[in-house]
């Protein structure tokens, strides 16, 4: 039977305290990261939680000197309300119907686009793809009067195709396609191409089920941007009927007074489907930027 040498034994028994020390700094590093993981948390989530508070709070109690953080008395008279005084159905419908239209569109010419951009070899492809990218330094506000000029003389303002088809592509989509393409194993769509599969088929049965984290990003990108948008309807929407819930958002104040009770249920109501599809997609939502390449 052997015994350990002396000194190693000494060395082993000196690297064992340092073993615990690392170890309770390791589980002291990881607490802090979890507090302040919570703090950030809890700051971020307040607005949120303040809305719903205030939604389902009655009137006079948000006017009241004492700070409630809770309801006192749980009320749905905002949300009758709004529903009765406003035609919010048909707001939420058109808010729907636009971002479903807009968002397919999106995906749709996104994905095509960017793999043309990855995988096609044209005259000129890095000088349109720079032009394209040029454009996300332009505000959104220096082009409205000629997108407005367009939708008129294409004879579609007043209707939902003037909201639809000016935001049918984006060039940060376009990009990010390309880069997520990009980062697909050439050696896969090489054998595709010896067995014969053309562009269509190689884009259809092999790119696109490799992208589902780019188009569970683009969805939500898209759908946000579309749902929340605001300057833009109200421009190109000209009867209240065709109105979305952030435009409807502008009819619940008043000339002289203004109901918050009112402005937060409705705000909820927009807010509830957004949260809703990032929780459904939240998911892939890292996934699809790592594997683009964009940090």
């Amino acid at each position: 039977m052997t015994t350990a040498p002396p000194l190693a034994v000494a060395a082993e028994a000196r690297q064992i305290p340092q073993r615990r020390a690392g170890r309770r700094r390791g589980r002291g590093a990881y607490a802090l990261r979890v507090v302040l993981a919570v703090v950030a948390a809890g700051l971020l989530l307040f607005p949120l939680y303040w809305m719903v508070v205030v939604a389902f709070s009655p009137r006079a109690e948000l006017f009241s000197r004492e700070l409630r953080l809770w309801p006192s008395t749980f009320t749905l008279d905002n949300f009758t309300r709004i529903f009765t005084e406003y035609p919010v159905v048909t707001w939420l419908g058109n808010s729907v119907v636009i971002t479903v239209f807009v968002t397919v569109l999106t995906v749709v010419l996104n994905l095509m686009a960017g793999y043309a951009f990855a995988r096609l070899r044209f005259r000129g492809r890095n000088v349109i793809l720079l032009l394209a990218l040029s454009t996300l330094m332009l505000p959104v506000q220096v082009i409205m009067v000629s997108q407005f000029q367009l939708v008129t003389r294409l004879g579609i303002y007043g209707t939902y195709w003037a909201v639809i088809l000016p935001s049918a592509a984006t060039a940060f989509g376009i990009f990010l396609s390309r880069q997520f393409i990009i980062g697909i194993p050439q050696e896969i769509i090489e054998a595709a191409r010896v067995d014969g599969a053309g562009h269509v088929r190689v884009f259809l049965k092999i790119v696109l089920p490799l992208c589902k984290p780019l188009i569970a990003v683009l969805i939500l990108l898209t759908a946000m941007s579309t749902w929340n948008d605001f300057a833009w309807p109200l421009i190109a929407l000209k009867e209240n009927y065709l109105f979305t819930l952030p435009i409807g958002l502008l009819f619940l104040r008043g000339q002289y007074t203004v109901d918050f009770n009112m402005i937060m249920a409705m705000a909820l109501l927009a807010t509830l489907p957004m949260v809703l599809l990032f929780l459904v997609f939240q998911r892939y939502f890292v996934q699809g930027f790592t594997r683009s390449g964009i940090k």
